[in-house]
Parts: C-alpha cells; sequence; structure tokens
C-alpha cells in the first residue's frame, strides 16, 4: 500500500467532535427536520451519481448491472423526503441545493487507485452514511420518519459488492491486506466527514440529541441513553467493523 493510503484522517473521539450536548429531550423543530430531509436527499442523489458513473467502469456485465441497480434504488423514495420538507413549509429546492459540495472533500481525499479500493470505497463510505442518517431519522416522527425510513430501506449499502470485495481478498491475500489497509483509511475519512457536517450544520447536532421516538413498547428502547457525539462514533466505528468482517478483511 501506498504511503498515500496511510490513515490521514483519522477517527474524532469524543472531546475533538462537532459540541453537541445530550439531554435535549423534546422533539426536533421544523427547520430543523427539513435540514435532516435535505441531507437524506441529497445523500440519496450523491450515490445514485456514484453508483452509476461505476457502473460505466464495472470489470464484468454482472457487476455493471448491480451498480446500475443499486444507483437506481438509491433514489428511491427521495420525492417523498422532498415532499414532506416542502409540507413542513421549507424550500426543497434550496434545502437539496444547500448541501451541495459537501461531500467533496471525502470524494477528493479518498481518490481509489484501484478497482478494489473504488468498489470498497463505495461499501464503506454508503455504509458509513446509511448509519449516521439512521440514527438521525430515530429521532424524527410521524411522516418525516416514514419518508427518511422508506428512503433509506430503498438502498441497503451491505449489498454493495460485498460479495466481489469477499471473494477478490480471499483470492489474493496482497490484495486482502491493501483493502484492510485501505478501508481504515477509508472509515477515518469517512467519520471525519460526519464530524465536519455535524460542526457545519448545528440543526443536525441539535437532531442528534433529540430523545429517538421508540418503535416499540419496549421499555429497554424507550430508556436508552442521549446520543452524544462520542457515543455516535462509537456506534458507526462498530458498524465498520461488522460490515468489514462480512467482507473477511479486518477492520
Amino acid at each position: 500500500m501506498s504511503e498515500a493510503h496511510a490513515p490521514a484522517h483519522p477517527a474524532p473521539t469524543g472531546p475533538a467532535t462537532a459540541q453537541v450536548s445530550p439531554g435535549d429531550r423534546t422533539p426536533p423543530t421544523a427547520a430543523d427536520e427539513c435540514e435532516t430531509l435535505g441531507l437524506v436527499a441529497y445523500g440519496q442523489l450523491a450515490a445514485f451519481t456514484q453508483l452509476a458513473g461505476d457502473s460505466r467502469h464495472a470489470e464484468d456485465f454482472d457487476t455493471c448491472l448491480q451498480l446500475a441497480h443499486l444507483a437506481s434504488a438509491a433514489l428511491a423514495g427521495q420525492g417523498a423526503v422532498l415532499d414532506r420538507v416542502t409540507a413542513l413549509g421549507g424550500d426543497a429546492a434550496a434545502q437539496l441545493e444547500s448541501f451541495v459540495g459537501s461531500f467533496d472533500n471525502f470524494v477528493d481525499r479518498t481518490a481509489p487507485s484501484t478497482w478494489w479500493e473504488g468498489l470498497l470505497k463505495g461499501y464503506v463510505g454508503f455504509g458509513v452514511a446509511h448509519d449516521f442518517l439512521r440514527v438521525l431519522a430515530e429521532r424524527l416522527d410521524g411522516p418525516s420518519r416514514e419518508a427518511v425510513d422508506a428512503a433509506l430501506a430503498s438502498f441497503a449499502p451491505d449489498a454493495l459488492a460485498a460479495e466481489q470485495l469477499a471473494a477478490a481478498a480471499a483470492a489474493d491475500e496482497v490484495l486482502g491486506s491493501r483493502l484492510a489497509l485501505w478501508g481504515r483509511r477509508l472509515v477515518g475519512e469517512a467519520l471525519g466527514f460526519v464530524n465536519d457536517l455535524l460542526s457545519a450544520r448545528p440543526a443536525l447536532g441539535r437532531v442528534l440529541v433529540c430523545e429517538p421516538v421508540p418503535t416499540t413498547a419496549d421499555p429497554a428502547e424507550a430508556a436508552r441513553p442521549p446520543m452524544t457525539t462520542a457515543r455516535l462514533f462509537s456506534l458507526l466505528t462498530a458498524e465498520h467493523s461488522r460490515r468489514m468482517g462480512r467482507i473477511g478483511l479486518t477492520a
């Protein structure tokens, strides 16, 4: 692995992350909901654009088809998310446009040098983003929660080339080692991206520390402790480790 692939953006830890304080037990405001919905909608657009482009450069036709189908799935439900912004009194187009360029730093800092690195970039990057959006979605209720849940359910990042990555890493020990190192670089950059979003978008931080809306009558679910940035990054890191383990790579 080249020196350029050494971790350059270490995963943030508690005190170094965006400053959000736990204990805000009130529901998100309509404006903060709109900000969250805008991020979900833009994330769908970014995933569609990336996957559609990747499908054109796939090494075989089966992978091309898989990426094309995933691109289509990534955009599913965006209309309902943006309609919810309008219903809350927001400007859907402006809210979506406000996130243009938000992902550029992550994309630029993680340019892959091989096809396999590109596949792993999508697997890790979209996975962390999906997990983060699901945490935010847990703080929404009613139509907003329904719209976001449907959008996130339509696109499962874990399905992104997992079988191809696992087979390639198992067949080539050197490739597997390089991809494991690249995965560590990617997750550091992805967590840094989430931290940058929380710093630049106070509304997202306010949603993050709101009380989650229980989906069942289970007292344990209702009694979950308030979210903090340290707890968020611990959760995202654990999910990343699980995702890497699924393809046989050490996180």
